[in-house]
């Protein structure tokens, strides 16, 4: 057999052929920009911007980010390594959030053709073609997926495409530790061969998911998906089925793997929810969402099933990248969808019990989709609605009905045939291959249509604005970018198109201060009129509900315009604002040293500002940006004495020696201020 016949019908040049259609399908999309949360996490987060490459930077650079109590430091040193490589250039950061996701297409092809081999009822060539073909279908489909879109071309995501990274690479390393357990010759769990195996089930759990939660949080969920592997594959229901030597010798139970899954699973989820516990059932965390405890578990139902759909059937309105306007349920029948959702997922469950034993890949990909969700679509207050979250739960999907589409079909030949003539099966399987090539189609299209109107930035908000129209959100993406493109001249024709979309975005009940926010600034840098109304709505806004995180950044945006001098804002203006968003109960930190920082600058009020950074450091006392800003107030009011307490407090966060040029800084404006009251 040549070696171009060989690999074609191992599937090897049917997954390359995917990768380079990937390829193709995202290089449109690498020219675009910067959006959303690139900003607070990669653009205003100086920490992943260091002048010079040594210990300190790198260590400050790994606790930088603003996204997680974690920090996600491994995230952050590879936005070091773009800076140092690319500056803030985006080109550059988005081919390199590309190549992870083709370095996931290949750990997604091994991993599938693991799983097919596992499932195969014969040990024989024909067996790995079709579990090769099969894999390169499910990686090949997994790559070019709409809803995976922006897991890619989302910058800031990377940290969850890099932590699925290892999570895949702990699933290989599991499988194949648990196949060497039950590896022919070895009926017993006490043989050399077996030890090894679990050693490598156990390396395999533990180290990737440390690692990869130095990316996100969600790869905490490889244990959870380990054990859903072993559910489906590993037990003895699940063996009957397979290509397993020697069933009968196989153990009932494994007191390895169970202490395993309590050790790295069980003992873990305990801990964690003892931990998180507490601050669920404040009711101050739910204070800045526009849900509860309770309606947010009945909407998740909805927008898991949603995920569903818009893995296998999207369209350009439900992938529409901002989903603010997605509809909070009040009730089970408010909207009715909720009880049917929620029916349907239990349905699935019963259907993944129901078929683990005649379809064990059916059975992981539902638990595996299911399980991808339960970090974020349960307890944890994070917003109800992102696609990028669907990055290993999409491959579930893929597992489920990818190999039913593509296996060979038709009836076992007669006994009576003549073993020497082929046997055709094209026919019966046919409609299922139009199905999946129809299938791959619309979802490359889909992809490329999308990845094209994120090589713009002004295409990308048009596009969201227009698959999304009553989005809040969209709308003020659409209409920043007006302002970016007007280059904040008055003549500019995109002047009178943003105020249409800033309006139209301000007017919605649902939305932030952030059109309002974007009108006054455009107009404050314009040097023309900012109107009364803009102001009106935005602190009425500010009094009616807790400030939201994009309520401060507007907020924080305005200061420092008015603070650098290129913003002429009425003081009085600014102040009502800030009073009106400290109203409420417990204000945030940030909410706290921002009001402190422009009460300083551009009040002059010194006692105000000083008053309102110990109470930021109050209430949070591990951010060392409060205590540095707070010992330069001291120390310029010339309260030295307690400016040197301030800085014998910030001295234990400064880990690896990252903040030693910025502490002796503040040393020497202590000493020069010291010398100064002298003279």
């Amino acid at each position: 057999m040549s070696f171009l016949n060989r690999y074609r019908q191992n599937g090897y040049l049917l997954f390359a052929t995917a990768l380079l259609l990937t390829i193709l399908v995202y290089w449109p999309g690498l020219s675009g920009g910067w959006l959303f949360d690139d900003y607070p996490n990669i653009i205003n987060n100086r920490g992943i911007q260091p002048a010079k490459i040594n210990l300190a930077s790198l260590v400050s650079a790994a606790l930088s980010s603003p996204a997680s109590d974690l920090r996600r430091p491994l995230s952050s040193l590879s936005f070091v390594a773009n800076f140092a490589i690319n500056g803030l250039n985006p080109w550059g950061w988005k081919v390199t959030n590309l190549l992870i996701h083709l370095l996931n297409g290949v750990l997604v092809f091994v991993l599938s053709r693991m799983l097919m081999l596992r499932v195969g009822t014969h040990s024989n060539g024909a067996l790995h073609q079709r579990a090769s073909t099969a894999a390169a279908c499910i990686a090949g489909a997994w790559m070019i997926l709409p809803i995976n879109l922006s897991a890619v071309l989302y910058i800031v995501q990377r940290e969850e495409s890099l932590a699925n990274l290892f999570v895949l690479l702990g699933l290989i390393g599991y499988i194949a530790g648990r196949t060497s357990m039950l590896a022919k010759g070895v009926p017993s769990p006490y043989q050399a061969l077996s030890w090894r195996g679990f050693g490598l089930c156990c390396l395999s759990i533990v180290v990737p998911t440390l690692v990869g939660a130095l990316a996100k949080e969600t790869a905490v969920l490889l244990p959870l998906y380990a054990l859903c592997a072993e559910w489906a594959l590993f037990t003895r229901p699940a063996l009957k089925n397979q290509c397993v030597e020697n069933q009968h010798a196989l153990p009932l139970f494994d007191w390895r793997i169970a202490a395993l899954f309590f050790l790295t699973l069980v003992l873990p989820a305990v801990i964690g929810l003892i931990y998180l516990l507490p601050g669920i059932l404040k009711l101050t965390i739910w204070a800045t969402r526009d849900f509860t405890l309770e309606t947010r578990l009945m909407t998740e139902a909805r927008v898991v099933l949603s995920y569903l759909a818009w893995t296998v059937f999207p369209t350009p309105q439900a992938l529409s990248f901002y989903h603010d306007q997605y509809h909070v349920s009040s009730g089970w029948l408010h909207p009715w969808t909720t009880l049917i959702s929620a029916l349907t997922l239990l349905a699935l469950v019963g259907l993944g019990i129901r078929m683990r034993q005649r379809f064990p890949l059916v059975a992981l990909g539902i638990a595996w989709f299911l399980g991808c969700h339960l970090l974020t679509a349960t307890v944890i207050p994070l917003e109800l609605v992102y696609e990028h979250r669907n990055y290993f739960a999409s491959f579930g999907i893929m597992l489920i009905i990818i190999p039913l589409l593509v296996a060979p079909g038709g009836r076992k030949p007669s006994a009576r045939a003549d073993a020497t003539q082929p046997v055709s099966t094209l026919p019966l399987a046919m409609p299922r291959y139009v199905l999946f090539g129809g299938l791959v189609v619309c979802w490359t299209a889909l992809t490329l249509a999308t990845s094209y109107a994120w090589g713009d930035p002004l295409r990308q908000a048009s596009d969201f604005a227009a698959r999304a129209p009553d989005s809040p959100r969209a709308l003020y993406e659409l209409g920043r970018t007006y302002i970016i493109y007007s280059n904040y001249d008055p003549n500019s024709g995109y002047r009178k198109l943003a105020y249409d979309v800033l309006e139209r975005a301000a007017s919605l009940p649902e939305s932030s201060i952030l059109p309002q926010q974007a009108l006054i600034f455009m107009n404050a840098r314009m040097h023309v009129p900012v109107k009364d109304s803009w102001w009106d709505s935005m602190i009425a806004k500010l009094k009616a509900r807790k400030p939201t995180i994009q309520d401060e950044s507007s907020l924080q945006e305005l200061s420092t315009c008015q603070i650098s001098g290129e913003c002429d804002l009425p003081k009085q203006r600014m102040l009502d604002a800030y009073l009106a968003a400290l109203s409420h109960p417990t204000p945030t930190a940030r909410l706290l040293n921002m009001y402190g920082t422009y009460a300083w600058e551009a009040l002059g009020d010194r006692t105000l500002g000083v008053r309102m950074l110990e109470e930021a450091v109050a209430a949070n006392p591990k951010e060392p940006a409060y205590r540095v800003t707070l010992v330069r107030m001291l120390t310029d009011m010339g309260r030295l004495e307690e400016a040197r307490q301030a800085l014998k407090d910030l001295e234990p966060l400064n880990l690896a020696g990252n903040m030693d040029e910025g502490i002796a800084a503040l040393n020497a404006r202590i000493a020069a201020k010291e010398k100064e009251s002298r003279e």
